[in-house]
């Protein structure tokens, strides 16, 4: 079975930039140093209409933070997925937790009912749940498609045991997509070691801004970040080591 890149994009150009490296697919967010967040309207427009062939994947997430939503928070996570649907994107990307560190069934009843027939990802709320085993078969009881999960760790390296034990015990029922510091010089290595064959990368690198006058006094938020005038974006030859199998010496 082929290997299979989903690329995070940060952006209508990254999305352009991973269909032109043979990704299969993107999750298009924005927020990315939050963990991502819902892209806005005008970016998922221009990411339907700059790509031809890969599919686009809208991470539904209304905030940066835990995955306890309130209700208003629900909703606009509802109105986003509505959104989702009249763009024409091929599938969302959501997670919910309760309190106690559950999936929340009955919240991810109402997602799974306004997505449909769209495609449904499963996203790294996943990896700070209570269970990791129960809350796999509460996703595949409710016909989730895939899961995105670092394995419980902080990296799909580290997560190698746990992502194991995912992929035998969905037996084909689901899709266990390893993610979070999968590179072009360990992808080979999960993949062996996992038997995934669904892979989630952001594959990006630094662009340096064209501005010629630069004011470097003021800042433009409060994150701390390299430069004002650095963005970063998916980078399409990057994007084509990982969908390669010769990617690893």
């Amino acid at each position: 079975m082929n290997r299979i890149i989903e690329v995070c994009a940060n952006s209508a150009q990254s999305c352009v930039e991973a269909e032109a490296g043979g990704a299969a697919r993107v999750e298009l967010c924005a927020g990315i140093p939050e963990g991502g967040t819902t892209p806005s309207y005008g970016e998922i427009v221009m990411a339907r209409q700059s790509t031809e062939r890969i599919a686009i994947h809208v991470l539904i997430r209304p905030r940066a933070g835990d995955f306890l939503y309130t209700e208003t928070e629900v909703g606009a996570m509802l109105h986003d997925i509505q959104v989702a649907h009249q763009l024409g994107v091929q599938g969302v990307v959501i997670g919910c937790l309760t309190p106690d560190g559950d999936i929340n069934e009955p919240l991810l009843d109402r997602l799974m009912a306004a997505a449909r027939p769209l495609s449904v990802t499963f996203h790294r709320a996943f990896d700070v749940c209570r269970d990791p085993h129960a809350a796999l078969e509460l996703l595949i009881r409710h016909g989730v498609d895939r899961v995105l999960t670092s394995g419980q760790e902080a990296t799909a390296v580290q997560g190698i045991p746990l992502l194991r034990e995912l992929v035998s015990q969905a037996d084909g029922r689901i899709v266990v997509m390893p993610g979070c510091g999968v590179r072009a010089d360990n992808i080979a290595r999960i993949e062996s070691e996992t038997g995934a064959r669904e892979f989630h990368t952001s594959a990006r690198r630094v662009v340096e801004s064209g501005m010629i006058y630069r004011n470097e006094r003021v800042p433009m938020g409060s994150c701390a970040v390299t430069s004002e005038f650095e963005t970063v974006q998916t980078d399409r030859h990057e994007v084509a080591r990982y969908v390669s199998r010769t990617c690893i010496k």
